[in-house]
């Protein structure tokens, strides 16, 4: 019942989650401070999280494993147990409005059965890591490297060891923007010196990937949340490995590449690598290097907008099937939206099982 009501509110998602937040914000206006100014990315960022949540209500360990990831992360905001009945209320009242044509006592018992068991596991996440983790944490920028115009490479030494699995992301937030938090995906596998990388790409307006390509420097701070994020490789599997990167997709899939190299496993590994503009391969020198010392890596540069470049040409979906079947590999894909959902669509039509395929998105600032 609560996928059905859902699947009705899915079209109209940008009113709904609009009509969320001033339902919220009108009945607990203390609550808005804890908000960024700008509100396009965090209403982007509750549909994201509520249409995951929404379908795997029937996969009991994702949902706990994700809700508990929610939960944690929550920390950095200040969020407390008692703000989770605000926000129930605030939701219930927008699905209520937006499915009124099938709405039924069932769907909104429904609704508020799911709720509160997605409460109780992120305010029990939140209350477990309290005991061990800090809500953040701050880390200094030790590198800055300009690698494009757009693109920068930046080290960070967190204050405190951050524990997180290679494929993993952050959240991170700048002293010029507070309460502003933008996702960037760890690019290296854990380090003995605790350092971690990030492949940020500035967009037009982008408040976080701007300061950070244009304003940050070394010695800055920054502000972390807990890892979070579930792309990690399978250490068990003896399979042959297919990684498809788009832009500063590259990230999570570098980092799974390091991890399975240190591990002493050798499978065979494909690394698809596009950008628009051979300028735009940012990291290729790095991976070259790594193809060299790692003879079971290829790494394969692929351009899409550059007629003169003299290598491969194409969209990474298209070029994927230039090549023999994939369908006895562990495929990662990260990048564009758009790029990972064609490139998912075409592996599974060549034969690759859905449970083998790891997917992640880049999600970049409007």
């Amino acid at each position: 019942m609560v996928k059905e009501s859902f699947s009705v509110i899915e079209p109209v998602a940008g009113k709904a989650t609009a009509y969320f937040y001033g339902r919220l914000f009108a009945e607990s206006p203390q609550l808005r401070g804890m908000f960024p100014p700008a509100m396009n990315v965090q209403r982007d960022r509750l549909f994201s999280a509520l249409t995951r949540v929404v379908w795997s209500l029937d996969s009991p360990d994702s949902f706990a494993a994700y809700l508990g990831q929610l939960g944690r992360d929550h920390r950095k905001y200040g969020v407390i147990a008692e703000h989770y009945t605000a926000v129930g209320n605030a939701l219930l009242a927008t699905v209520r409005r937006f499915a009124a044509d099938i709405w039924t006592e069932e769907i909104e018992a429904a609704w508020v059965a799911a709720y509160n068991a997605a409460a109780t596991v992120m305010i029990e996440a939140a209350r477990a890591d309290a005991g061990v983790s800090p809500a953040w944490w701050p880390a200094e920028v030790v590198d800055h490297e300009p690698r494009h115009r757009d693109i920068a490479v930046i080290t960070l030494r967190p204050a405190q060891p951050l524990p997180y699995a290679p494929g993993q992301y952050v959240n991170l937030q700048t002293a010029r923007w507070p309460r502003v938090w933008r996702t960037f995906s760890i690019a290296n596998a854990p380090r003995p010196d605790n350092t971690i990388k990030l492949h940020v790409r500035s967009v037009p307006g982008g408040w976080v990937s701007t300061t950070l390509i244009r304003h940050t420097r070394i010695g800055d701070t920054v502000m972390l949340g807990p890892p979070m994020g579930t792309m990690g490789p399978d250490d068990d599997s003896t399979r042959d490995l297919l990684c498809v990167a788009g832009g500063t997709g590259l990230a999570p899939l570098k980092a799974i590449i390091e991890h399975v190299i240190a591990s002493g496993r050798r499978p065979n590994i494909h690394l698809l690598y596009g950008a628009r503009t051979a300028g735009e391969l940012y990291d290729l020198p790095d991976l070259i290097r790594m193809e060299s010392s790692f003879p079971w890596l290829r790494v394969l540069p692929v351009v899409s907008d550059e007629p003169s470049y003299d290598g491969m040409r194409g969209h990474l979906p298209e070029v994927t099937q230039r090549f023999h079947s994939w369908a006895e590999h562990d495929v990662y894909v990260c990048g564009p939206t758009g790029m990972v959902n064609e490139t998912v669509r075409r592996l599974q039509a060549d034969g690759v099982p859905m449970a083998r395929i790891h997917r992640d998105v880049v999600h970049t600032e409007p």
